[in-house]
């Protein structure tokens, strides 16, 4: 029996992606998986697929930057299964632009949707994890350490999950609740996505942005991400060898600012 057997598990984002990806490890491992996402579609689509594999599945059709659905989800949850074991937020999403040319109004979706709905999702599910000992996993991204050009606003978006992982270990930590803080390089798709922007280099459309990372397998980090909650780990770095480059930055911003500069494509 492993460790995940009949746990009670929550993915946000979960039809697509790195949140499909890890649905379909905690189904293989026996845990009892909740999607959620705005698609009813998709959730039909994904709770069949992981159905023909054995698992036991719950969706639920919620929008994470609507301050109602996240207790409507904890409620559902908690009435379904009595209580829960494990939360993933990986709902998100990513976008290219210069920073001075991306509208407020951008920076404000972004931040709503990458780091308040953080928030919801910790507020509406705290207490059912707590008394579970359960395990509260945060997407975070290599961009929520350090900030590359032509990201727009997602690196403050992200770098605002990175510190609210920190507090929430803190904070309820001692209570018993584990936080686990992931922050992958670009994460492989089926289809790589390109991005639209008239402001940066084209080399800074791709998933990577132009740097010269390898694309993240989602089911190996969803190997990993288990494995780093059975630990209890605060936090899990992909590649790890981002770790010197985080430090570097933090100890001599110069140098930091340089390798990034070094390491994404200059501007037209």
């Amino acid at each position: 029996m492993t460790y995940w057997k009949e746990k009670r598990a929550v993915i946000t984002g979960g039809t697509l992606g790195l949140g499909r990806a890890l649905a379909g490890v905690l189904a293989e491992r026996g845990a009892r998986v909740a999607l959620v996402a705005r698609g009813q579609e998709g959730l039909d689509k994904a709770a069949r697929e992981l159905a023909d594999r054995g698992g036991d599945v719950l969706t639920i059709s919620a929008d994470v930057t609507n301050d109602a659905d996240m207790p409507r989800v904890a409620a559902t949850v908690g009435e379904r299964w009595g209580g829960v074991d494990f939360v993933c937020h990986a709902a998100g999403r990513s976008m290219r632009s210069l920073a001075v040319t991306t509208p407020v109004q951008t920076y404000r979706e972004l931040l709503d949707l990458n780091f308040l709905s953080s928030v919801r999702c910790i507020q509406a599910f705290h207490e059912m994890l707590t008394e579970s000992r359960g395990h509260f996993v945060l997407i975070g991204s290599l961009a929520g350490k350090v900030a590359p050009r032509y990201y727009g606003a997602y690196p403050a978006s992200k770098f605002a999950v990175s510190a609210l992982a920190q507090q929430l270990r803190l904070e309820l930590g001692p209570q018993g609740l584990h936080v686990l803080l992931v922050c992958p390089g670009p994460i492989r798709r089926d289809v790589e996505r390109r991005y639209e922007a008239a402001d940066v280099p084209a080399e800074a459309l791709t998933v990577a942005a132009g740097a010269k990372l390898r694309s993240v397998n989602p089911k190996r980090l969803s190997d990993k991400i288990l494995r780093a909650c059975e630990r209890r780990r605060a936090e899990l770095i992909v590649p790890g060898k981002a770790r010197l480059l985080f430090t570097l930055s933090q100890l001599w911003p110069e140098l930091g600012d340089r390798i990034l500069r070094k390491n994404t494509p200059d501007s037209d």
